[in-house]
């Protein structure tokens, strides 16, 4: 079993150099162990089963909108996250999240709603204001006369 679970589990090195010794290639091989590890443990977007090894998860639902803020903002304070649509509702996602300590956590989603509370207010929806412009135009009365006046040169 254990001989198996060996076999199924390759990794491809590349080294340049004109002479491979053994030292060069330890050095290579603990190189890449570190850039693995350094990568399986890094803040971000994860897989689901990376993300349930550590312990408990959390999960807040957010919109399409949001995704991208949500995003910068999960890997400003090193969360942990991973995306899943919602079954019900497809504009929907479910962010399940892991941090290192509760700290961390209330920061990055105080900073996460203050942005996206920050944008509803400061800038209004551009389909909004063109139906209220459009609105304004058809009970606007248009004043439909030909004023023709013809004046000389002044003197």
């Amino acid at each position: 079993m254990i001989h198996e679970e060996v076999d199924q589990k390759s990794v491809a090195l590349v080294v340049k150099g004109v002479k491979i010794t053994g030292r060069l290639l330890a050095k290579a091989m603990a190189a890449a162990l570190r850039q693995m590890k350094k990568s399986r443990d890094a803040p971000g977007r994860q897989s689901f089963k990376q993300l349930s090894k550590g312990g408990t998860l959390e999960n807040i639902p957010i919109t399409d909108e949001n995704i991208k803020s949500f995003e910068s903002t999960a890997r400003k304070y090193g969360l942990r996250y991973r995306l899943v649509r919602d079954t019900e509702d497809p504009t929907k996602w479910i962010v399940f999240f892991r941090a290192k300590d509760a700290a961390a956590m209330t920061a990055a989603f105080k900073e996460f709603t203050a942005k996206t509370l920050k944008r509803e207010t400061e800038r209004p929806s551009v389909r909004e204001a063109m139906a209220k412009f459009r609105d304004v135009l058809k009970n606007a009365v248009i004043d439909r006369t030909r004023h023709k006046h013809r004046e000389g040169p002044e003197r």
